[in-house]
């Protein structure tokens, strides 16, 4: 197995948050590899809010939770996150159509 590379020697606190990674090494085990990143001091504030207030154990669980997630199930993209504001402002606004209506107009039925 070799050897972890080396911690920057300047961290300011606040300033980088640590994770753990997987990596996987060639005899198939996973390592725990650490992650640096910058981060304000206004957004960390917001991560630590919500992690404490979801009931996760530490920043970091939240962190990799929210990472895998982000991996395993890709967020919309930006055409379609549009889309579904238009649609949003359609409910508010009675701009919908009922199941009833979409039937007759497609010709479709409950069966």
């Amino acid at each position: 197995m070799s050897a972890p590379p080396p911690k920057r020697p300047f961290v300011r606190p606040g300033y980088y948050v640590y994770l753990s990674e997987a990596a996987t090494n060639d005899d198939g085990e996973d390592d725990i590899a650490t992650v640096n990143f910058k981060l304000t001091e206004s957004f960390l504030d917001q991560i630590d809010d919500t992690w404490q207030g979801r009931g996760f154990n530490s920043r970091s669980e939240f962190i990799r939770y929210t990472l895998r997630d982000a991996v395993e199930f890709p967020t919309f993209n930006r055409d379609e996150l549009i889309a579904l504001l238009g649609a949003e402002e359609d409910i508010r606004e009675g701009r919908t159509t009922s199941a009833e209506e979409a039937r007759e107009q497609f010709g479709t039925s409950d069966e």
